[in-house]
């Protein structure tokens, strides 16, 4: 009864997520390094954070933005990566209606406060470089508070309606999702009827948070080489860009692939399934993984902490 009632109103009590399409055969391989990375993304953010939490001298604006950044890369792969070692290790394709929704809220969220502090860092980067003598002014806690509850209802706003929106459509052809997780469009091509509406507003979606993002982060960045280029001598321009390495670093890692994989997802019609979910699945982990290995090595005082730490284990 609770199935009739469900698809007489056009929702699914449940739908079917295929995984990876046509390398179904490699599951149980493909699983093992998604599985290592996951753990990777957790033991390596974990650590970040708790470093900058217990560390005093760490309690100044960039780091309280990579802590940030640490929760909310623990939060984008603990979205989709459970899921997916169940489906690979055993089996388990159904996901509740109401779970898929949530789980595209979550996903997709967590990837806009992702893009989000990415920009506060690049704001920060500017502060440090091109007003340097304001810094400490103009970045105070309570400006990185602000920011981050910025963050947070931007990406609130914007997606809420993303995700009300499907759940008023109706399901009446075919529940199987031909992805590894419930992202939007994959979702919304299920449905039957008009979809205009949905589509286009994914799309202003993407361009108020990845396309503004990716302008501001840009911006910030011109204006930092023209200061860094007016520098009197060589070294210290090295050393002047050498403070926003890490962060270029981190930058590449999540809009390269993002963009390439929202490229492929609605334009790339000849590109095989597979690539395409697998590229999916592949930039809300690998990022996540790599973000506190980038930081570590690249940022010096996180990198002493962090060997300082292991120096006390093995005493």
């Amino acid at each position: 009864m609770t199935w009739l009632n469900h698809t007489d109103l056009g929702i699914p009590p449940s739908f079917f997520l295929v995984g990876i399409p046509g390398l179904e055969t490699a599951y149980l391989l493909l699983a093992f390094p998604f599985c290592l990375t996951y753990l990777l993304a957790l033991v390596g953010n974990g650590i970040v954070f708790l470093i900058i939490q217990m560390e005093d001298s760490l309690h100044q604006p960039m780091y309280m933005l990579l802590a940030m950044l640490s929760l909310v890369d623990m939060g984008l792969s603990s979205s989709t990566i459970p899921k997916m070692l169940a489906i690979f290790w055993l089996g388990a394709h159904d996901i509740a209606f109401n779970a898929c929704l949530t789980q595209m809220f979550f996903i997709h969220a967590f990837t806009a406060l992702e893009s989000g502090l990415l920009v506060a860092m690049a704001f920060d980067r500017y502060v440090a470089v091109c007003n340097p003598l304001r810094y400490m002014a103009i970045l105070t806690g309570f400006t990185i508070a602000k920011l981050g509850l910025a963050i947070i209802t931007r990406a609130v706003v914007l997606l809420v309606p993303l995700v009300l929106m499907v759940m008023h459509l109706h399901f009446c052809q075919t529940w199987v999702i031909v992805h590894s997780y419930c992202e939007h469009m994959a979702v919304v091509k299920l449905a039957c009827g008009d979809t205009k509406i949905n589509s286009a507003y994914g799309l202003v979606v993407v361009a108020l948070i990845i396309g503004f993002d990716i302008v501001f982060i840009s911006f910030s960045y011109f204006l930092i080489l023209g200061t860094v280029f007016h520098l009197p001598s060589k070294d210290a321009c090295w050393k002047t860009l050498g403070t926003c390495s890490s962060h270029i670093c981190v930058i590449l890692l999540f809009y390269t692939p993002a963009v390439f994989s929202f490229l492929t997802h609605r334009f790339g019609h000849g590109v095989a399934p597979y690539i395409r979910v697998l590229l999916a699945s592949l930039y809300l982990l690998v990022p996540p993984a790599l973000n506190p290995i980038v930081y570590a090595w690249r940022t010096k005082p996180i990198r002493e902490k962090i060997l300082r730490v292991f120096q006390l284990c093995k005493t």
